[in-house]
């Protein structure tokens, strides 16, 4: 198999059709997004150009991020109007409260939403899901869901339904939703292309700049303030990984196959005080370092370098969120150098240490920074025999997509791609080689290579997986509304992805990480029953 191979020409390449944005009802869903930052930019502009819905509302506590996505995507030219735009979400929860009491007195008033998008930071995310919850809107909540297990417990409790009416519930586990995946996945599960999985190989190159901009000098730095970064950055591949050889296919009555054994190795092996330059001397900030112009780490030359290829809007918008209108009202050399103003903000011995801690420093030196998260890991999970028959199944049939297998995740921060993961697949009966454009199938009794090649969308969101999920989560919402569907129902058939499906992909992370910091192997079919099962269920 040659899993780097040229791509065929342009003649001999097909590729599957875009997803078509489905209908909208007469009563279309209304969603409100909390959180107008990366993330929150993303879904809205999925659920505009995506899907049935209607993006009616956003909760953000920073005014220029506010208006810029209200802007955007909500009011355009106009006001706001009630209703429209919130600065807390406990403000907004108190106004639908005082609303629908309005609205049951027969005062008129103005529509409600259907469904929300959490997009705060990560420890955020209990706390607004719980709020939320008793006013029993369907709820779509970011990656990851929360940053211990305990949370993660609470939450499910919170949404799964115990002791009220149900409602649907998805999680940012985009790569679920992409057409290369999907499509990955009736190949592998359905399909079954190359038999039973024998091992995998699967990694995730994060990109060497995109490490300093979101795990050095970004959010998610320190485990403390946001979470491990396999949690953070990696919990996607996790369930990607427990989609393919955990999850039973559509249809299947058979209990999912959980992984026998956990083990994890990483650290945080290069953003260090060690590996400082020494012609960088005591400079803290890249913008007066007598070293930042032989610095590949200079925050000057990534925000306006060609490093970025091609991303620098996204990113820059994230260090400085108002650079947008700075550009269109003053320029683009007038928005560069507020830009560099922003990046050559500093801290000296007199700053107060919690004053360093609290905020993001995009020119700060990488090697001064508190970061603290991995920036290399490996997970190797492990799974055993385990065969189930149903009713007139062989022996061979009940061991089918329930044999031993292996699968290693990697983690990796220095890397030319950009979070473009790559999967090899060995089977029974062939190889699979995917790398987010293609599919690569080897078979191994005839020799024979087939390419698939699925939608892949320019500029699209992990690979079109943010328009997926949004589409298929609001279709999930409409279905419920407008179709008189089941929860339940509309959860399987929409979403695709159940809360404990949620619960088994974020405990296998804490699991890892459990087995990193223990330099141990976990048993987690016993660690799954004694720390998660049963408070499922109580």
């Amino acid at each position: 198999m040659a899993p780097h191979a040229t791509s065929p020409p342009p003649s001999e390449i097909t590729r599957l059709p875009a997803p078509s944005r489905p209908a909208f009802s007469p009563s279309p869903p209304r969603l409100l997004i909390i959180g107008a930052g990366n993330r929150g930019n993303a879904y809205a502009s999925a659920i505009q150009t995506s899907t049935n819905g209607l993006l009616v509302s956003i909760v953000e506590p920073i005014p220029v991020k506010r208006a810029l996505l209200g802007r955007k995507f909500i009011w355009g030219k106009r006001d706001a109007e009630e209703g429209e735009e919130f600065s807390d979400w406990k403000d907004f929860v108190s106004w639908e409260t005082e609303r629908r009491k309005r609205e049951k007195e027969g005062v008129k008033v103005v529509e409600g939403v259907d469904a929300v998008v959490i997009c705060v930071q990560d420890r955020m995310h209990k706390e607004v899901v719980l709020g939320l919850a008793p006013l029993g809107l369907h709820i779509m909540c970011e990656k990851p869901l929360a940053t211990s297990l305990d949370d993660c417990v609470e939450i499910y409790r919170a949404v799964s339904g115990t002791g009220g009416e149900k409602r649907l519930f998805g999680i940012g586990h985009v790569l679920r939703y992409s057409p290369h995946n999907m499509l990955l996945r009736k190949l592998l599960v359905e399909e079954r292309v190359i038999g039973d999985v024998m091992a995998v190989n699967h990694t995730e190159p994060v990109g060497w700049w995109h490490f300093t901009h979101s795990y050095v000098r970004g959010n998610w730095r320190k485990e403390s303030t946001s979470a491990p970064s396999l949690l953070a950055k990696s919990c996607h591949d996790m369930d990607i990984l427990l989609w393919l050889l955990c999850s039973p296919p559509p249809g299947s009555s058979k209990p999912p196959h959980l992984p026998s054994t956990i083990t994890s190795s990483g650290s945080l092996q290069y953003f260090t005080k060690p590996r400082k330059p020494t012609q960088a001397g005591t400079a803290t900030n890249c913008l007066s370092c007598p070293h930042e112009s032989n610095c590949q780490f200079s925050a000057k030359r990534i925000y306006l370098g060609p490093q970025m290829q091609g991303r620098q809007e996204h990113f820059v918008s994230i260090v400085l969120p108002e650079i947008e209108d700075i550009v269109a009202s003053q320029g683009k050399e007038t928005g560069e150098q507020a830009l560099l103003a922003k990046l050559g903000e500093d801290y000296d011995s007199t700053t107060p240490e919690g004053d360093v801690e609290k905020r993001n420093w995009f020119g700060r030196c990488v090697f001064e920074s508190d970061n603290d998260v991995c920036d290399n890991q490996t997970v190797t999970m492990t799974w055993e025999n385990d065969p189930i028959a149903l009713e007139g199944e062989s022996p061979l049939q009940a061991l089918s997509g329930r044999g031993s297998k292996t699968a290693t995740l990697h983690m990796v921060a220095f890397t030319h791609k950009i979070c473009q993961r790559f999967t090899h697949i060995y089977g029974e009966y062939g190889e699979i080689f995917a790398d987010g454009d293609k599919i690569e199938i080897l078979d191994f009794g005839t020799g024979e290579k087939k390419v698939h090649w699925p939608y892949v969308p320019e500029g699209g969101g992990h690979g079109d997986g943010d328009e997926g999920l949004a589409r298929q989560f609001v279709l999930a919402v409409d279905r419920v509304k407008s179709g008189g569907m089941a929860v339940d129902s509309a959860q399987e058939e929409y979403i695709g992805c159940t809360a404990e499906e949620i619960i088994r992909s974020h405990a296998a992370v804490f699991a890892a990480e459990e087995a990193r910091r223990g330099k141990i192997v976990v048993d987690f079919g016993s660690w799954w029953e004694s720390e998660v099962e049963g408070r499922l269920r109580t």
